[in-house]
């Protein structure tokens, strides 16, 4: 049985075994568990119960996990999107006034349609229309962004209203606690140590409940609440989405959820070393498929758009290669609906390491930019700084992709840039200027 499961995963072709997929599910997991309590708490303000909103949270992420695990085999997680989520409560519900039933009909109609367009090929098409050096340029920009969450989150870099961010308060007893997880993972790493990111992240965890610095759980095992109040309001709302404002939402739900799935997808399929010589990803469509399944699934439980999350980089910078690390976080968040009260010892700060020490990882993927071409060096640059900046992935890639067509223009080389990177460059350009 093992060993059909290690031949079915490859895992002598990516040298790794159950040990380093497990932690490395399990890492990822801890890395990205703060959306059991995040996600609830953003929707819960349109109205949503937050119980079911956390049981559809923690069943739709393991449903599209598990999808990715065994069909796409890429060590991707993926769960409810932050940013979307609030795009769903703050600029939807709240400021277009539209129920959360209506609007929940409308990310059921989304998922639809990106199921459609990834059975079609025309994402897989998309993916691979996209040149290397810019899929190098998008994977050196996820880097950076994770490691600037990570600061963020750790109170290293804070706000400031006249430079925007600053160095944060370096005394403060939870900034203190992240530098020293951070130094502890540095040097793990250092050592040569496998499993360094996972080992940074527990010990910082037992640090910090040992100072009172992280919660003491409240309890160990609680019943999941039940699904009942969100369960099925995107298929009877789905009549009430058919209006011109609810078209303009879906259009932007689907844009924002398209780019970022595929921006994090080829970061990590970089990472593990799939992507061939022309920048081709092997089983793309399958990834693709689970996401779009997800969003559908997650729907109808009663969260919004599911996607491949950024913190996939956590799993691949702990030694995660195959499908298998998927399925482990996948059943993380199965036991996750039992053990919620757990969940809270693991805080932002205490995870911020995991998140900074990876974005080294990552980011060493602008070695393989070619900084000597202007129709590379330009839109890879803007890829990264706009990404970091905004604060978004998408933003950088619409940035990036749209200065590419132009600088090859420029470089006279513009029969060589594939009618796809021109269909996305006249996209980026409506959406921002025009819609």
């Amino acid at each position: 049985m093992l060993n059909s499961v290690k031949q079915y995963f490859e895992f002598e072709k990516f040298n790794t075994n159950f040990r380093t997929e497990i932690f490395a599910g399990l890492t990822v997991f801890l890395a990205m568990s703060y959306i059991l309590s995040v996600n609830p708490a953003i929707l819960g303000q349109t109205g949503m119960d937050k119980g079911a909103v956390f049981t559809a949270t923690a069943l739709s992420s393991a449903f599209a996990c598990f999808i990715m695990g065994v069909f796409a085999r890429y060590p991707v997680v993926l769960a409810p999107a932050m940013g979307m989520n609030a795009l769903f409560t703050y600029g939807t519900v709240i400021a277009l006034d539209i129920p959360w039933e209506t609007a929940i009909a409308g990310i059921f109609v989304s998922g639809i349609i990106f199921f459609l367009l990834s059975v079609s090929g025309i994402r897989e098409k998309v993916i691979r229309a996209v040149p290397a050096d810019m899929k190098y340029a998008v994977t050196a920009a996820l880097g950076f962004f994770i490691c600037f969450i990570g600061l963020r989150n750790a109170g290293i870099i804070t706000d400031n209203k006249a430079t925007l961010v600053q160095l944060g308060d370096l005394t403060e007893p939870s900034v203190m606690l992240a530098l020293a997880g951070l130094v502890l993972t540095v040097f793990l790493i250092a050592r040569g140590m496998k499993l360094a990111v996972f080992f940074g992240v527990l010990l910082t965890t037992l640090v910090g409940v040992a100072v009172g610095l992280n919660p003491m759980p409240e309890g160990v095992v609680a019943a999941p609440p039940s699904l009942t109040p969100t369960f099925g309001a995107a298929i009877t709302h789905l009549p009430n989405v058919f209006t011109m404002k609810m078209m303009v939402v879906i259009i932007t739900f689907l844009f924002i959820d398209f780019f970022d799935a595929v921006g994090t997808i080829i970061a990590v399929c970089n990472g593990i070393g799939v992507v061939d010589k022309k920048g081709n990803i092997p089983n793309v469509r399958s990834a693709l498929f689970a996401d779009a399944s997800g969003t559908i699934v997650g729907s109808v439980l009663g969260t919004s758009s599911i996607t491949s999350y950024s913190e996939s980089a956590v799993a691949v910078g702990s030694g995660g290669r195959t499908g298998f690390t998927s399925l482990v976080t996948a059943g993380c968040m199965l036991i996750a609906l039992f053990f919620f009260p757990l969940i809270a010892v693991f805080t932002t700060v205490s995870t911020s390491p995991a998140l900074i020490a990876v974005g080294v990882f990552m980011a060493s993927s602008m070695a393989k930019i070619d900084w000597t071409k202007m129709e590379y060096k330009i839109p890879a640059f803007f890829t990264i700084i706009i990404t970091i900046l905004s604060y978004s992935l998408v933003d950088g890639i619409a940035f990036g992709f749209t200065l590419y067509p132009i600088s090859m223009i420029a470089q006279g080389r513009g029969r060589e840039v594939s009618p796809t990177m021109y269909v996305l460059c006249g996209i980026f350009m409506m959406y921002y200027f025009f819609l």
